[in-house]
């Protein structure tokens, strides 16, 4: 999978798979990174992979780079080609793969997202069959319950997960954020939410909260 490198130093411990939203590329986030704060140890290696073009029915049948098929919307839920989320989460697995072939272990790889980009995150990362280190949602909603019932795997519901929405959002409504939420914590997890003065974007602040966050999950297992 096509995807953007960056290092924050030499022989990186740890891994953050940082996914883009619907019609994004992998540059969305690359700048993200300095503004992180994150300490000098220990280096991480960000990977923020670019989807493939596909056409978005939800959006006209409009090509565009994109996780998986909307096919509607509604304030309060998606309807989506499942396929093609499962097939997301094979590449992201892919990636995962590749890292620890690279000697960084699941447990020290975070699967981040934003928008599409976060759904694809957390099923991924709930049932990914190795423990990982964290899973970052940002503005984003679990885009099948019934799957993610269906295959999750319990140690996941362990790892640290940072989850944001913006209470302006519309185009990810916050009752869609609110719900994944919900479920997380009905299924046993503890997701770490927070709420920003925001629409669907990003905000400093928020940016602070999720390297304080990061750097805490790096320290602590350094």
């Amino acid at each position: 999978m096509e995807a953007i490198v960056v290092e924050t130093g030499p022989n990186p411990a740890w891994a953050v798979i940082w996914l883009h939203g619907l019609g994004a590329d992998g540059t969305d986030f690359e700048p993200v990174v300095p503004e992180l704060c994150l300490p000098d140890t220990p280096a991480v290696r960000f990977i923020f992979p670019h989807a493939s073009y596909q056409p978005v029915t939800c959006n006209g049948g409009y090509v565009m780079r994109a996780w998986y098929d909307i096919i509607s919307l509604a304030r309060d839920s998606r309807e989506i080609d499942e396929a093609g989320l499962i097939a997301s989460r094979q590449r992201v697995r892919s990636l995962i793969a590749a890292e620890e072939a690279r000697g960084i272990p699941a447990r020290r790889i975070i699967l981040a997202g934003f928008s599409q980009g976060g759904a694809v995150a957390y099923l991924t990362g709930l049932t990914h069959p190795e423990r990982l280190g964290g899973i970052v949602a940002l503005s984003t909603y679990i885009p099948s319950p019934r799957l993610l019932r269906a295959e999750l795997v319990a140690e996941q519901l362990e790892v640290p997960v940072f989850a944001a929405h913006g209470d302006e959002d519309d185009v990810v409504a916050p009752e869609l954020g609110e719900a994944a939420r919900d479920l997380l914590r009905e299924l046993g997890a503890a997701p770490e939410w927070r709420s920003y003065p925001m629409p669907h974007s990003v905000c400093f602040e928020e940016i602070r909260d999720l390297g304080q966050w990061l750097s805490q999950r790096l320290t602590n297992a350094a």
